[in-house]
């Protein structure tokens, strides 16, 4: 079924996030390259290029999550979970999906703020306007500090919500992580 229910979420919201959560482990990565390659600049370059279409492209999909998320059927809370829990997940998974869409448009005023004016190929694809930023060495600076600081951050808080759906998983032994990957159970052999 591609739509939530109170059970569990739909094939939709499953490879939306899943899709978002492996693009966003790449970037990370990615991000860590650009820096790295900054003696091979033809190298580097070509990490900028695919790090700035992978960040293009999580946008649309965190913006595609953004709508799912709004017309679709939050489902209930698995097994036991006390308000101040409820509360911290709800918060958590805002803040994330949230995150997703201000890491990639904080990326975005690196490229437009930049003097440099180097265009953004999409995939080879297609030129992506600037956005309409000033253009300085310290406007760059500060979204590229920006940039790095709400990407990290993200990774923290990601790495949490993965070790809290462990925790339901193996300790709490509830569906938490179960209805997350519900298309993979049967050949998984979970139960």
């Amino acid at each position: 079924m591609w739509r939530n229910t109170q059970a569990g979420y739909g094939l939709a919201a499953q490879v939306l996030h899943w899709l978002i959560a492996l693009l966003f482990a790449c970037q990370l990565a990615l991000g860590y390259l650009t820096q790295a390659s900054a003696d091979d600049p033809a190298l580097q370059f070509r990490l900028y290029q695919w790090h700035k279409s992978l960040g293009f492209l999580i946008l649309a999909l965190a913006l595609l999550r953004l709508g799912w998320w709004a017309i679709g059927i939050r489902p209930a809370p698995a097994g036991h979970m006390g308000r101040l829990e409820r509360l911290a997940a709800y918060a958590a998974h805002s803040l994330l999906l949230g995150l997703t869409i201000v890491v990639p448009l904080a990326g975005w005023a690196v490229v437009s703020a930049s003097p440099l004016a180097i265009p953004s190929y999409a995939f080879d694809l297609v030129v992506i306007p600037n956005l309409p930023l000033a253009a300085s060495d310290a406007a760059e600076a500060f979204w590229s500090r920006v940039h790095a600081l709400l990407a990290y951050g993200t990774g923290l808080l990601a790495l949490g919500h993965a070790l809290a759906a462990l925790h339901h998983h193996f300790l709490r032994r509830d569906d938490t992580l179960r209805r997350m990957v519900r298309p993979f159970r049967k050949h998984a052999g979970w139960k």
